[in-house]
């Protein structure tokens, strides 16, 4: 199957040769048929699979070739969890429009929202925002929501996880009822068919992925250690090789920037990104990351949502998360378009029990391979009855709008374009191996 048998535009598939791209990923033969012809969409897809085109580019054609207006209003609105993902679409859609007279902006919480006003009075196509922000425009009636044609809910599990209901609902009630809707998910959970029956109207379903699986590329693997010493091994595998670029996750903010100053302090060049940061740091640390400046990134569960790289070779879990279902989010970042990829988890007896929930998940074994001089003092137990780490109070996620998603260039979410790209889109043509391009910053 080609792009061209998909149905899109000249002005699309230009673009689409121009970056290398020949054939669409399953989500995206499966979607964009679908939008293209009209229908509400509801869309199960994993991070990496290419989703975002799958909407973004039938949803260019869309806002290019339907009959246009004299107004100034936003007629197409895309909803996303995070200023990272946020700002990751509004890439996508100007290297994907870039031959079409489509404009787009950002708006997300974090920083000043006088640009943003500038940009949706002068006039935008489409709008990417954060719930919270997006509110924050409603209230101050700096944004008319009345020309809406179409509205996307990109991650809306996510969303769903943060706490973002009642925005989410406050939002589409302002909407016109006679509009085109698409819902994407990593999975068809109980709550997001309930969302979707409310507010969309006969909607067709694609799924391209199992619940919670991940990519057979990906291999896992385990370090037992004890909690006392994870730093230190840490610190040991990435000496392995320093110039690999490697994700780290760690459960808690705080606990991101203790270890990110141990890393910096042992040599290595380390930055944090969660939402205790300023705009500006989370914006230089997913730059300096992407650019190689900095080759490991410290990272939350909620703030590496939009992280989008080629080729990152190793995911590594200094804390296991406390549901088994965010390690499939987590490791989705690397084993992408069919390239190798490595989950290690460090693990300390503590966790013994997250770690047996994880490989019920994924329904199989890990791999447990002792470090030598870092053996634990107590082994893991991964029967029923395996230890589990005393969860404490979850941290109110009211208004984690404002943490929405972050750009690569200072002042992004008030920028306009004229159009969008992503990294993992379809199939490139076939290169030599080993010259495969770097990922592009």
């Amino acid at each position: 199957m080609s792009f061209e048998s998909l149905g899109l535009a000249p002005a699309l598939l230009r673009a689409l040769a121009e970056q290398g791209y020949t054939e669409p990923t399953p989500i995206q033969a499966g979607a964009i048929p679908v939008v293209l012809e009209g229908h509400d969409l509801l869309a199960a897809a994993q991070t990496g699979t290419g989703k975002t085109a799958a909407f973004a580019l039938p949803l260019l054609q869309h806002m290019s070739t339907a009959g246009q207006t004299m107004t100034r209003r936003p007629r197409a609105l895309i909803l996303t969890p995070t200023r990272e993902l946020a700002a990751q679409i509004h890439d996508n859609l100007r290297a994907y429009g870039k031959h079409l007279r489509v404009s787009s902006a950002t708006i997300f919480g974090g920083v000043s929202m006088g640009p943003q006003i500038q940009a949706l009075r002068r006039g935008v196509d489409i709008v990417i925002a954060t719930p919270g922000r997006l509110v924050d425009h409603m209230q101050q009636r700096t944004l008319d929501l009345s020309g809406i044609e179409v509205l996307v809910l990109d991650e809306a599990d996510r969303m769903l996880d943060m706490g973002f209901l009642p925005s989410l609902k406050r939002i589409i009630s302002a909407l016109p009822k006679q509009r085109q809707t698409l819902l994407f998910s990593a999975t068809f959970a109980s709550e997001i068919k309930s969302l979707a029956m409310q507010f969309m109207h006969a909607p067709r379903e694609v799924s391209v992925t199992p619940a919670n699986s991940v990519a057979t590329t990906v291999s896992h693997e385990v370090h037992p250690v004890d909690a006392s010493r994870k730093r230190d091994l840490l610190l040991h595998v990435l000496s392995q090789d320093s110039r690999r670029q490697t994700l780290v996750f760690s459960r808690t903010k705080h606990g991101a920037d203790k270890l990110v100053k141990y890393l910096e302090q042992s040599g290595m060049r380390a930055a944090a990104i969660h939402g205790n940061k300023s705009q500006n740091a989370r914006t230089r640390a997913l730059s300096d990351f992407k650019s190689g400046r900095v080759t490991v990134l410290v990272a939350t569960d909620i703030a590496a949502r939009g992280i989008d790289i080629d080729q990152l070779p190793i995911v590594i879990n200094f804390d296991l998360p406390m549901v088994a279902e965010d390690y499939v989010h987590r490791i989705g970042r690397t084993g992408r378009a069919g390239a190798d990829g490595l989950a290690l988890s460090l693990v300390s007896h503590e966790e013994s029990g997250l770690l047996r929930d994880i490989r019920k998940l994924l329904a199989q074994d890990i791999a447990i391979n002792e470090v030598p001089g870092f053996e634990l003092s107590s082994p893991l137990r991964l029967d029923a009855h395996a230890p589990r780490p005393k969860q404490g109070p979850r941290q109110p996620q009211a208004r984690p709008q404002r943490q929405g998603g972050a750009s690569h260039r200072p002042h992004a979410h008030a920028q306009q374009n004229n159009g969008g790209g992503e990294h993992a889109l379809g199939n490139r043509k076939r290169r030599p191996r080993g010259r495969r391009p770097a990922a592009k910053a």
